[in-house]
């Protein structure tokens, strides 16, 4: 319960608050005075790394943030904003919800879940389609599987209830997230041009409504429980996880689309981080307004709750109107008819200046400029410096390479690892299917793809980070998370278009930390520069580290692709039919014999051996957009009757993939190799810009023809064959396994260790 009396405001209550000497020193001089309690917390929040980006703002500027498709600048809405033609546009996000995941995974995810779908439709878009990027320990350890359990389930049971399908996602797992996951969430919605709702409060005088929820003491500090490390006391932080109501939230989606269409509403903003607090002051700031705001009119659902609690309650579900002039009865009675609360809690002011009433009292009168991203809140620019440990990671004592008939028994061991096996116990908690707009979905194609309805369109989406790379090698580790990520779009039929992040590091005032976030961010730039894919937005979640040490360097990326003609051009991952050539796509200076050097960082030397060293995989990124351009010509040209890239487990695993996904079939696979080669980096090296698709025999001439003028290799290495993969090096057999076999250690491998979740 609240105490009576607020605390004296000092030093070391700022000090408590997560602020440092220097910012309050700041805060007082912007005041002019000492701050009040009330206006203490929202400093606090306001200026958290999680709301304000003080430590990581001065090098996300780097990035390339313009594009002819964009329709509103990065950071400068909610979402990003994509131009798709025929006066569609796409609105995406991905955000993080680590730490709450970390003490409270159902509720944690859940609400990650709700709170990226409020961005979306809060600028006027329905949202079409979930994804997810999902991090977790080892499990083996009971404690990681009662997170990925309560994290699976809560994503589950938010977006089935929600009603939008989570269509894609990626999982994986390893003893750098033992202490900490990471549960990054996406969303992505569909809204007219022109028809978009701004975060913006305007017109001096307009009526400020909060809708939705009632208010109550969940979530308070969340944003500031978000900028610190996890500890053993972290557990104690319950309340700063916030519960979630599906149910609530789809009448509010439906409430809020229905006045944005009656046009009753000037500017709108989800309450996520900060709540009231972060939604009144951006809001203001944006519109070079002010606001004043009446506490004792907003619905709280708890007894006795004080301005400091009302201000930075995190409950979910509610949304911050600036009501059109003349519309107050006209807003009230659409959300009424929703059964959600729609109450005038305050008045655009012109003053710049967020002011707070309670209880006859004036309890914070703060700058809104003063307080946001852009405006008067802190920029730093942390030390960097080179980790150290990169000077031995980057190197190891390399195995003994596998003999021939030890290679199928590898490629059987590889399939069992988590980081490989089928998610299938993940995404069979998930309605992949609601609302009918899911063509290809989780499983079956390297991106999703969902229809526009109405038209012959559909998006290519994806999530992807091999954050095993960035750690063993930060700019090309970011480099690559971007190009996979196109290349999955590619294979799925679509044109990367552009992308939003998450970006997922540990404490930014440890030098080392600094300096792998700098060189990701770095590399994810030059990748986005060379293939056409601006950032659109996202989230930096800093401060993921348990007393065990930093999570690896993470930096997710969410991709958005457009498939022109879905019917003609939307390409799955499995074999189709019997008798089709299958092709291996890549650049045109391949060469085995470098691939065969490149064991470093891949899944096989972590699962097999036991070794996470070296370095990440060759990355050209001149080669990455040539084989991109000749994927998509193919598809163009509709000799593509399938397509994989070669990834995470090399090519034996993108072969055995590709059978496991199709009904039976298999390939005959035959390799020609000069020597010097390795067995071991043949088979399971990750090198990159690598495809393999299947065409029909008749159309092999053509494949051929259409590659002309692109710096590409395509080679025949087999054919589709009936139950079985086989594979044959120099016209010796290394792999001969039925899709029986196979499927038996690939679809069990997951399931059978959540047994005793």
């Amino acid at each position: 319960m609240p105490a009576t009396q607020p605390p004296v405001v000092d030093e070391a209550l700022a000090l408590e608050h997560g602020l440092t000497s220097e910012e309050y020193d700041r805060i007082t001089q912007q005041l002019g005075r000492t701050p009040t309690y009330t206006e203490l917390g929202i400093y606090s929040v306001m200026w958290s790394e999680h709301c304000s980006y003080k430590n990581s703002i001065a090098v996300l500027k780097t990035l390339p943030r313009e594009g002819r498709a964009l329709l509103v600048g990065a950071g400068e809405e909610n979402a990003g904003l994509v131009d798709i033609g025929d006066g569609l546009a796409v609105a995406f996000k991905i955000e993080s919800h680590n730490h709450p995941s970390a003490v409270e995974p159902y509720q944690g995810a859940a609400t990650g879940v709700g709170g990226i779908h409020r961005d979306i439709f809060t600028m006027g878009a329905r949202p079409v389609c979930a994804l997810n990027s999902l991090r977790f320990g080892s499990l083996a350890n009971p404690r990681v599987r009662y997170l990925f359990d309560g994290v699976v389930r809560g994503i589950g049971d938010y977006g089935n209830s929600f009603g939008v399908p989570t269509v894609a996602g990626e999982v994986y797992f390893d003893p750098a997230y033992e202490g900490n996951p990471l549960v990054n969430a996406m969303s992505v919605g569909v809204v007219k041009v022109g028809c978009v709702a701004s975060a913006t409060a305007k017109g001096v005088g307009n009526r400020v409504y909060i809708v939705g929820s009632a208010t109550g003491r969940d979530g308070i500090h969340g944003a500031t429980f978000a900028s610190e490390e996890l500890s053993e006391e972290s557990e104690a932080r319950r309340p700063s996880v916030q519960v979630g109501d599906p149910f609530t939230e789809k009448l509010l989606l439906e409430a809020t689309l229905e006045a944005l269409s009656a046009e009753v509403v000037a500017g709108i903003q989800d309450m996520g981080a900060a709540g009231l607090t972060c939604s009144s002051c951006e809001m203001s700031a944006k519109g070079g307004v002010g606001m004043t705001l009446y506490l004792d009119k907003v619905p709280v659902r708890e007894a006795e709750m004080s301005a400091y609690e009302i201000m930075l309650s995190e409950s979910q579900e509610r949304m911050l109107v600036n009501c059109a002039p003349g519309c107050e009865k006209d807003l009230e009675a659409i959300f009424a008819k929703w059964d959600l609360h729609a109450v005038a809690i305050g008045i655009v002011t012109g003053d710049g200046r967020v002011k707070v009433h309670h209880k006859g009292a004036m309890v914070a009168d703060v700058p809104a400029a003063h307080l946001v991203l852009g405006g008067g809140a802190p920029v730093y620019q942390r030390e960097a410096q080179r980790p150290a440990y990169l000077d031995t990671a980057q190197t190891f004592a390399v195995p003994a390479d596998l003999a021939p008939y030890e290679v199928a028994a590898a490629l059987e061991h590889l399939l069992a690892s988590p980081n490989i096996a089928s998610k299938r116990w993940v995404f069979e908690q998930y309605d992949t299917m609601v609302r009918t707009g899911t063509v290809l979905g989780p499983g079956q194609s390297d991106a999703a793809l969902v229809r526009i309805k109405g038209s012959r369109k559909a998006l290519a989406v994806k999530t992807d980070c091999n954050a095993r790379y960035v750690y063993l090698d930060p700019r090309r580790g970011g480099q690559i998370a971007v190009a996979e990520a196109a290349r999955n779009v590619v294979c799925a039929g679509g044109a990367p278009l552009a992308i939003t992040n998450c970006l997922n590091f540990g404490n930014p005032y440890k030098p080392e930390v600094f300096w792998t976030f700098k060189e990701a961010v770095g590399g994810m730039g030059e990748a986005c520069r060379a293939l056409g894919t601006p950032v659109t937005g996202g989230n930096v979640s800093f401060y993921n580290e348990s007393p065990d040490g930093a999570v690896f360097p993470t930096p997710t990326i969410g991709m958005l692709g457009l498939v022109d003609d879905l019917e003609a051009h939307g390409t799955a991952s499995a074999f189709q039919d019997e008798g089709d050539v299958v092709f291996l796509l890549t650049p045109e200076a391949w060469d085995h014999r470098v691939a065969a050097r490149e064991l470093g960082g891949t899944e096989f030397l972590a699962h097999n051996h036991g070794i996470t060293a070296g370095r990440a995989p060759h990355m050209e990124l001149t080669e990455e957009t040539a084989v991109q351009h000749a994927m998509l010509r193919l598809i163009r040209f509709s000799l593509v009757r399938s397509a994989h890239d070669v990834s995470d487990g090399g090519l034996a695993v993108c072969l055995a993939e590709k059978a496991l996904l199709s009904d039976g079939l298999g390939a005959a696979i035959a390799l020609d190799v000069a020597d010097p080669f390795r067995l071991d980096a043949l088979f399971f090296g990750e090198a990159q810009s690598r495809i393999v698709f299947t065409a029909q025999e008749v159309d092999s001439d053509a494949v051929y023809r259409a590659l002309q003028g692109i710096r590409v290799r395509a080679q025949k290495i087999g054919t589709v064959a009936a139950g079985r993969l086989q594979i044959k090096v120099n016209g010796s057999t290394v792999i001969e396994r039925s899709n029986q076999a196979l499927h038996h250690i690939y679809d069990q491998a997951i399931t059978r260790q959540m047994g005793s979740a």
